[in-house]
């Protein structure tokens, strides 16, 4: 996870340098003025555009992150009601059968003192 944690902070860095770059470049142009803030108008419209179309990915992909993830819980929790009905299926057998198990034993205990 670290590495992937120094990826994003390299990524940031390179976008945040190559923009720093693009600015001091439109800014040192050989043109006027109004030339050059015609052209960071624009660029900076263009730049707006896609980040507002890249947070709109990015949320369609957390949504359907999300929707897949309580899919799978929903599917979990599904498994685990039927494991438990499961378990406590098999619980009362056993305790029946132990319960069956103990009249029979008193029974016979019963049986054998009557009989002395």
């Amino acid at each position: 996870m670290s590495d992937r944690d120094e990826f994003g902070a390299f990524l940031v860095g390179f976008i945040v340098g190559g923009l720093t770059g693009a600015v001091v470049a439109l800014l040192f142009a050989p043109q006027s003025g109004e030339e050059t803030r015609a052209l960071i108008k624009d660029k900076s419209i263009e730049l707006r555009d896609k980040a507002q179309h890249t947070a709109e990915e990015a949320l369609a992909r957390a949504e359907a992150a999300a929707a897949e993830a309580r899919a799978r819980a929903d599917e979990l929790a599904k498994q685990l009601r039927e494991r438990s009905k499961e378990v406590i299926e098999d619980v009362r057998e056993r305790g029946k059968s132990a319960v069956d198990a103990v009249r029979s034993k008193a029974k016979k205990s019963d049986e054998e003192a009557a009989a002395a």
